[in-house]
Formats: structure tokens, C-alpha cells, sequence
């Protein structure tokens, strides 16, 4: 029998249980896996607030990303990158249901594993990665410019840093002090957000800036977009709010068809980039399995410094 966390009712953290399941063995089209390491994400625990989409029968499952071993392949079936075998190392990305020991998720999702990445690296690359991706193309940010990141430290942040710097882009992104020098790490310029933010911008960037990216959803971020773009178009948030709405800041998220397609289409080229060292995954700390709610609630309270694995 694996394990797995479920959430019997909607609600908060608190509502999650740790029940004992038989996975199914997988279907054409499917495969099983060996979980080593599920990452822990914001939109996990938000996953499980009522009112977030109509047709959600319970129990929930949680768990959006996973690094682990084929355990069976379906009749006929090979994994997005190509073949697959049992005892390959795998991620697997916008599955349902990752906080558990065992999945069987649809091969479609399933791709193999960078050899760069160790598993909880691998289980935090995609969802933050992807996230970051389209953010950068929403913003339709080009070589030359100079953008603004609000949440530079953070799991996107660090991820846009990282992917910016590879398109020629250059970054000036708010942090607090203690994480300046991983914010210069990942070749960006750190400056400290609250009062007096706009002024610190334009004298880091008097070129001015050409698009916001933000990560946190603070109003002074949202209100970045307005003082310093002539264009709102080129903002866009993670976190949409009545004021991004009245900005006109752009929201993406997982919910949306436009943004599930492109990250779905962007997940091979993230795994090629990581696989050449060119993008990286800094993680803080590993929990095991049985102790999500920790680990949830690490995600949830101060920066934790780099990303959360669960480890079975």
C-alpha cells in the first residue's frame, strides 16, 4: 500500500489527512511512479480553499510536482521525453496528487529526469520554472532591456533571474537585505523594497525599466507597474487582486487554459536547460513525507531561503 495526503473537506493546512491507498496499476497512456521527492508550492495549500473553481469532488488531492523512479509503464506508452522504462528516473509536472509515495499520472506529464538535478531539485523545477517562463513572455521581455522583479529571492523570482540572464535581459529585483547576495548570485542588481522604492528603482535603472514582473503581490508592487511603464501591458502578477485588476497588471496562473497550455509546452525546454547546468534550483530543506503539514507551513511563514521537497 502507498500513502498519500488528501483533504476530506475544503478548507485550510489543517484539513489534509494521511490515509493509506492502492495505487492503480496504469492504463495505456499511463505510468506509475516511485515518488523521491514531491515539491511543496504556494499553490498547494491554496489548492484546497473552497470557491476556486466549480466541479471539485472531494476528497482533494495535493501536489502539483514530483522527481521519483518508473515503477510500471502502461500497454503501448511512453513518457513526453520519449520511451521509458521501469527503474528511470522521472519528473512529473501538473499532475494531481503528488504528496504521496506512488502516483499513476498520465505519461503525457512525465519526462525524464536531468541528471544535473538531484530529486527535490527536480520536484521544484517546473511549476516555479514554468511560472517564470510565462511571465518573461507574457512581458515579452527582449535582450537589452532592463526589467523590474518584485520577489527576486523567491522560487520565481530566482527562476526568472535565471532565465532572464539567458535571453540577455537585464534585472533589477527587490529583496530583503539578508537575500542580496543571492539575488547578485543569479546576476541581478538587489535593491530593498518599501518606502522610497521608486527612487531606489530609477537610480539603479536610469535607463528606466521596460516591463514589472511581480511575484508577491504587495501594493506597491502592483503600483510600480503604474509609476514606472508607460505601457501596462508589460506588467504582470502571480497574485491577481482588485488593485492589479483596476492597474491593469496582467494575472497568469496554473487555472487559466492560456497559462496551463504554455506551461505545458514550455516543461521540455526548462528540463533541457537544467540538464546543461544553465538553470538551477536552490533547495532549503527536505521534510519527510509524514510531516507535510510542516513543510507546509514553513512555505507559508518566512522565506525559507530556496524551495521544499517532501521526501517519502
Amino acid at each position: 500500500m502507498a500513502v498519500r495526503w488528501i483533504a476530506p473537506t475544503f478548507g485550510g493546512p489543517e484539513v489534509l489527512t494521511l490515509v493509506e491507498t492502492e495505487v492503480p496499476p496504469p492504463a495505456e497512456g499511463e505510468v506509475t511512479i516511485d515518488v523521491r521527492a514531491a515539491g511543496v508550492n504556494p499553490a498547494d495549500y491554496k489548492h484546497l480553499a473552497a470557491g476556486r473553481g466549480p466541479d471539485r469532488p472531494l476528497p482533494l488531492l495535493i501536489g502539483y510536482e514530483v522527481a521519483g523512479v518508473l515503477s510500471a509503464v502502461g500497454p503501448g506508452t511512453e513518457i513526453a521525453s520519449g520511451g521509458g522504462a521501469s527503474g528511470d528516473p522521472v519528473v512529473a509536472f501538473r499532475i494531481s496528487g503528488g504528496y504521496a509515495s506512488q502516483v499513476t499520472v498520465p505519461a503525457k506529464d512525465v519526462f525524464a529526469k536531468p541528471a544535473a538535478l538531484d530529486y527535490p531539485a527536480a520536484a521544484n523545477l517546473l511549476l516555479a520554472g514554468a511560472t517564470a517562463a510565462e511571465a518573461l513572455h507574457v512581458t515579452r521581455v527582449a535582450a537589452g532591456e532592463t526589467i523590474l522583479v518584485h520577489g527576486a529571492s523567491g522560487a520565481v523570482g530566482v527562476s526568472v533571474l535565471q532565465q532572464a540572464r539567458l535571453i540577455c535581459a537585464r534585472v533589477v529585483g527587490t529583496a530583503s537585505e539578508r537575500n542580496f547576495d543571492l539575488v547578485r548570485g543569479f546576476g541581478a542588481e538587489p535593491i530593498a523594497y518599501g518606502p522610497g522604492l521608486m527612487d531606489r528603482v530609477r537610480a539603479a535603472a536610469p535607463e528606466g525599466v521596460a516591463a514589472v514582473i511581480d511575484t508577491v503581490g504587495t501594493d506597491e508592487a502592483i503600483d510600480s507597474a503604474g509609476e514606472l511603464l508607460a505601457d501596462a501591458g508589460r506588467a504582470v502578477t502571480i497574485v491577481v487582486s482588485d488593485r492589479s485588476r483596476a492597474a491593469g497588471v496582467t494575472a497568469i496562473g496554473g487555472a487559466q487554459p492560456a497559462s496551463a497550455a504554455f506551461r505545458d509546452a514550455v516543461r521540455a525546454r526548462l528540463l533541457d536547460l537544467a540538464a546543461d547546468g544553465r538553470l538551477v534550483v536552490p533547495v532549503a530543506r527536505t521534510f519527510p513525507l509524514d510531516e507535510a503539514l510542516a513543510a507546509i507551513e514553513l512555505v507559508r511563514g518566512t522565506h525559507p531561503g530556496g524551495k521544499v521537497a517532501l521526501i517519502p
